[in-house]
């Protein structure tokens, strides 16, 4: 009985002690991305992630690869890709040198500050959305030629070639696509009058041919950039356009050009920060969010936080106040850019920030500079052999652009004309507001979010990133940056990683659906933010590529489409 006893104790005590043993918790795996030695493409598609690899394995450099894969995009992903648009490009070749190109689209000759107002000077905003009088003047045909001609390598045959077949022998349809095009099938026959070739009943798995886009590219590959903008192909576009109601112009596709712009570039710790300047705001806001958070630590406050999203919210939120009264095309307006993300100003503009409570966007304004007078895009990063790499964002600006389609081209115009301040004080399609800096004038470039970025780790490259998604660019560009940064991410989970968005004006935090703690959540509105979970769009799909630490690449390419990344 004295034995039984004690065994009987002794089993109690172990069980008492093994209820104390601290639970150890297992940290989750991280997902690692794409990894390869020497090159690597990232981009929204398959098929155009795999054209560019290939590019690069026939000895092309990254500025080939651009070319091919930009207009691999255009014919296998034409909610964004484009010929009938623009976007802008940030690079670093293997010396070091860096610099940018905008190729972004232009007002037409025939607009005019009040084009979009009423009788009674209010906003049509369907005028500048929908069908032909949306449509800016397109420039990424000058964009890709621009850079062929200052970097390319392989002749434009070589390149575009393997895109005029996957044209031609046509592209298989993802089941993303099909929900894209029933998504906006009506919109297609409303706005064009009649059925085009995306208007059809198109299936998951069914091969999509476009002839006619393919024709197009054969007379560029032979006319070259003339091409679009004096010949056959601008002829024919403007010839529609004008059939539509709309006022381009072959004098507006004949004064068309690409300009070489010099990048914004900061410090954010040990790194440099090279990105987009204006008539983008991406890089701008991006150095002013950056600096305004620096001297937070947000690695010891930890991913997605209460005090890690309320720093970047309140950052974000004073950033994109800014950006509604300061930013626009620097060609048309002076632009205080050096005093925008100077350390004193940004300093001074989170004087105000008190962690307690939510600072209002109805109480806050955009900075005082002393002497200042006053969604859908596409992303792909590019790697490669030799050590050049290349950030680009590319744009029709909404889903389908205009959803004016050229049949006899074979694709959709832009309708980047919405990204004007229409009415200064006034939202445009992604909610942002915009003042006189950013009015309408003949030839002025629209100001835009596209936030294409190159960062470089004690004087050597170290990522590529970059994403569509309108008003969300910028932030999503930033958390990932921050995910790998501070939080220790692989490529691959920076890019999954859930997501959150401020933009001033609406005072809203967007916060990607069932992806954050909802005591995190009620704590931010204990604090006086409002919050959205529910009805959102996602969150940007980012695409990039990160160096290793032995020199590799990791791609990281996102969960919320059907981006690739493909490299050797």
């Amino acid at each position: 009985m004295r034995i039984l006893y004690v065994l009987l104790l002794i089993i109690i005590v172990s069980c008492k002690k093994n209820q104390e043993l601290p639970v150890v918790k297992t940290e989750k795996k991280p997902v690692i991305g794409v990894i390869e030695k020497n090159a690597m493409v990232v981009s929204a598609r398959e098929e155009a992630s795999k054209i560019g690899r290939d590019i690069l394995k026939k000895g092309g450099n990254a500025f080939d690869a651009m070319v091919a894969t930009e207009m691999a995009l255009a014919v296998a992903y034409p909610y964004a890709g484009n010929l009938g648009g623009g976007g802008f490009m940030v690079y670093r070749k293997a010396d070091g040198q860096v610099g940018a190109i905008d190729y972004r689209e232009k007002a037409p000759l025939a607009a005019f500050k009040d084009m979009y107002l009423d009788e009674n000077g209010d906003p049509i905003s369907e005028k500048s959305q929908l069908g032909a009088m949306a449509v800016g003047v397109p420039g990424t045909i000058a964009g890709i030629f621009e850079v062929h001609k200052k970097f390319g390598t392989l002749s434009i045959e070589e390149l575009l070639t393997p895109v005029v077949a996957l044209a031609e022998d046509g592209y298989v349809i993802t089941e993303m696509q099909e929900k894209r095009l029933h998504h906006f099938k009506e919109l297609f026959l409303e706005t064009n009058k009649d059925t085009i070739l995306y208007a059809g009943t198109i299936k998951a798995k069914d091969t999509l041919k476009n002839v006619m886009l393919g024709k197009t590219l054969r007379r560029i590959i032979e006319n070259g950039k003339d091409e679009f903008y004096k010949g056959e192909t601008g002829r024919k576009l403007v010839d529609y356009l004008q059939s539509k109601g709309g006022i381009i112009t072959m004098e507006d596709l004949g004064k068309y050009e690409a300009k070489w712009r010099n990048p914004i570039q900061f410090s954010y710790k040990d790194l440099n920060i090279i990105s987009m300047s204006p008539p983008s705001s991406g890089g701008v806001c991006l150095a002013q969010i950056m600096k305004m958070i620096e001297p937070y630590d947000l690695k010891s406050y930890g991913h997605n936080t209460l005090k890690s999203i309320q720093v970047i919210t309140e950052a974000e939120r004073r950033a994109y106040a800014d950006r509604s009264f300061y930013l626009g095309d620097p060609d048309f307006v002076k632009i205080p850019i050096d005093t925008l993300i100077s350390d004193s100003y940004l300093a001074d503009r989170m004087n105000n920030f008190d962690p307690n409570k939510a600072t209002l966007s109805t109480d806050l304004s955009y900075g005082t500079i002393p002497g200042y007078e006053s969604s859908e895009t596409t992303h792909y990063s590019i790697v490669d052999q030799f050590g050049n790499a290349i950030s680009v964002t590319t744009t029709l600006n909404g889903a389908y652009g205009s959803k004016l389609y050229v049949p006899e081209l074979g694709f959709f115009l832009n309708n980047e004309m919405d990204d004007f301040s229409a009415k200064p004080g006034t939202p445009n399609m992604f909610g942002l507001l915009g003042a006189e800096a950013n009015a309408i004038a003949p030839e002025k470039r629209m100001l835009s979010s596209m936030t294409p970025t190159l960062v470089e780790k004690e004087g050597k490259l170290w990522m590529s990133v970059g994403t569509p998604g309108g008003s969300t660019i910028i932030t999503s560009v930033l958390q990932t940056i921050l995910n790998v940064k501070e939080f220790g991410m692989s490529m691959q989970d920076a890019v999954n990683a859930p997501r959150f968005h401020h933009q001033w004006l609406p005072d809203v935090v967007i916060f990607e659906p069932n992806s954050f703690d909802k005591k995190v959540i009620d704590s931010l509105k204990a604090k006086g933010y409002k919050t959205n979970e529910e009805e959102t769009r996602v969150i940007g799909k980012v695409d990039g590529i990160l160096v290793l630490p032995n020199g590799s690449l990791e791609g990281g390419a996102d969960r919320r489409g059907d981006d690739t990344a493909v490299g050797f």
